[in-house]
């Protein structure tokens, strides 16, 4: 295979996309494929292929081996071949929804994720190098992890001599050590696996009702139909929707789900290719939505299937109101049958429009009405509703941000940077930073960029480093290269803070974050 071929399969998780192309492998044939391509260096065991079988991994884990082995083995296998393997490996041999839960942030290129780990050592020996969740994101017995290793010294061999490496004895911890603790906390068997393995399909095809939100443009809605594909767990999409300021939204593409709930989405949305990355459970999906070309741009999202038996509601919007104020409410969800229930102090002027789906009401807040409520359609439940007076404090979300340069003839795209401004209401004492304030939501915000600290003001971070679109909330850093205007012509890194102003009568409130511009992201793997 060409290495640019490759290189292209290994850009993000659109190479799973790739998968929706062409028809499925029979499971037999799958196999009979893995032991044609695989024999030559693994043997076989009565558990299965050495070292194959004794892991497990999601779908961008197992795609992330499979080009591993052509890039440094020399493996020579075919696009539609390796979708066929890897669909088959993380059919067989992935990990159970709960397996994923607190490490699903990296599959979903969440890449502003600051991560957190309770075991320190954990987080030197394996966290410094790439993001612990890829290490979350598989299960292997304690020899395969002491294989790991191995593999590490031998294909990373400055590994000892690296920062918080050379300070130790880092070959004897990693074996002695890290190996019995991912054993233990990251083993092959497990009841969770066994039991998703027993669990029968779940359903997919029909009409789902979605809601999402997407930082720098705003909330939407709509429904997604699913419609059987071209070959097992393929289906084909059409969502129509709207944003929350009235524009339309639509879009038509393909879906293929691993491992019986591993959703992953290859859709154009209003003329933009775009990826979801989704986990489906008991009828919902929830996870994230991008573009293709740039995974920094996208959108949480939470959906649900319209299916007898089935009613919840998952999200309104708006998902707050000021006291006094006339507005349209939308109430999106499932099964939306029955008396709608909202907040006390909140009068329904008019209905404008039922349906199963959604719920549109023209409503009136009273001028005492504070706080977060419960919103419900008969027994559909699950929405809430912030009801407030008066903004407290202004937070900037995220709080921390990497954004990186890049383009001006290199390979490389920027990676801009979006925030949103949070807006908080005071609890009951009416002092704003104590435990009983509450969150309003995500407000309008005037925005702006200052230098972060001294270095940042020396260096004129913020005259060089990028320009922050004042009205959404959106970073675009500078131009990749040495630039011969700035100190020693540095490139256009920087460290800026990110101010949201957000007016309320004559006073504006005010919130702060930080972005760090950074060099362009040369790598870019599946699962950072």
């Amino acid at each position: 295979m060409k290495m640019k071929t490759l290189a292209a399969a290994l850009t993000s998780v659109a190479a799973l996309g790739l998968a929706l192309a062409a028809a499925p492998a029979a499971a037999a044939s799958a196999e009979a494929l893995l032991r044609a391509k695989c024999l030559a260096c693994h043997t076989e065991t009565d558990e299965g292929l050495s070292r194959i079988s004794q892991q497990r991994k999601t779908p961008e884990g197992w795609l992330m081996s499979v080009a591993r082995m052509q890039i440094v083995h020399g493996l020579k296998i075919t696009d539609e071949e390796r979708r066929s393997v890897v669909k088959y490996l993380a059919d067989t041999q992935g990990l159970a929804p709960s397996e994923t839960e607190g490490a699903r942030y990296a599959l979903e290129r969440r890449l502003n994720t600051v991560e957190a780990f309770e075991s320190e050592q954990f987080t030197q020996m394996c966290a410094r190098c790439h993001s612990g969740a890829r290490v979350m994101l598989q299960r292997r017995p304690a020899a395969e992890w002491e294989h790991l290793v191995h593999f590490h010294l031998g294909q990373f061999p400055t590994t000892e001599y690296q920062a918080l490496a050379r300070d130790r004895d880092w070959f004897g911890i990693a074996l002695k050590e890290m190996v019995p603790e991912l054993a233990r906390t990251l083993p092959l068997a497990s009841e969770a696996w066994k039991q998703w393995q027993a669990r029968g399909p779940q359903a997919v095809k029909g009409e789902w009702s979605l809601s999402g939100h997407m930082s720098g443009r705003g909330g939407f809605s709509g429904v997604m139909k699913v419609a059987a594909g071209e070959g097992e767990d393929r289906y084909a999409l059409a969502f129509d929707g709207r944003w929350d300021d009235g524009k339309p939204m639509q879009g038509k593409g393909q879906a293929l789900i691993y491992t019986g709930y591993e959703w992953r989405g290859d859709l154009v949305v209003d003329g933009t290719p775009m990826r979801q990355v989704f986990a489906l459970e008991d009828g919902v999906l929830r996870g994230r939505m991008f573009l293709r070309d740039h995974d920094e741009v996208g959108a949480d999202v939470v959906a649900s299937l319209q299916q007898a038996g089935s009613s919840r509601v998952l999200a309104v919007h708006p998902a707050h109101l000021k006291a006094g104020e006339t507005a349209e409410l939308r109430i999106v969800g499932a099964g939306l049958k029955g008396e709608v229930a909202l907040p006390r102090g909140v009068e329904v002027l008019q209905t404008v429009k039922r349906s199963a789906a959604e719920v549109v009401l023209r409503v009136k807040v009273d001028a005492a009405a504070r706080g977060v409520h419960p919103v419900a359609v008969g027994e559909a439940a699950g929405g809430s509703l912030a009801l407030y007076d008066r903004i407290a404090a202004v937070k900037v979300t995220p709080a921390f941000a990497v954004a990186r340069i890049g383009g001006n003839g290199t390979p490389t795209a920027k990676v801009e940077a979006r925030f949103d401004a949070e807006a908080w209401a005071a609890g009951a004492d009416g002092q704003a930073g104590t435990a009983d304030d509450f969150r309003i939501g995500v407000v309008p915000a005037s925005w702006a960029v200052e230098p972060f600290d001294e270095a940042a003001v020396r260096d004129e971070d913020l005259k060089f480093a990028g320009l922050m679109d004042a009205a959404s909330g959106v970073f675009v850093p500078g131009d990749a290269g040495p630039n011969p205007a700035r100190r020693m012509s540095a490139s256009n890194v920087g460290n800026l803070k990110v101010v949201a102003e957000v007016a309320q009568g004559g006073e504006r409130l005010r919130g702060e974050g930080q972005v760090i511009v950074a060099p362009p992201r040369w790598n870019n793997p599946p699962i950072p």
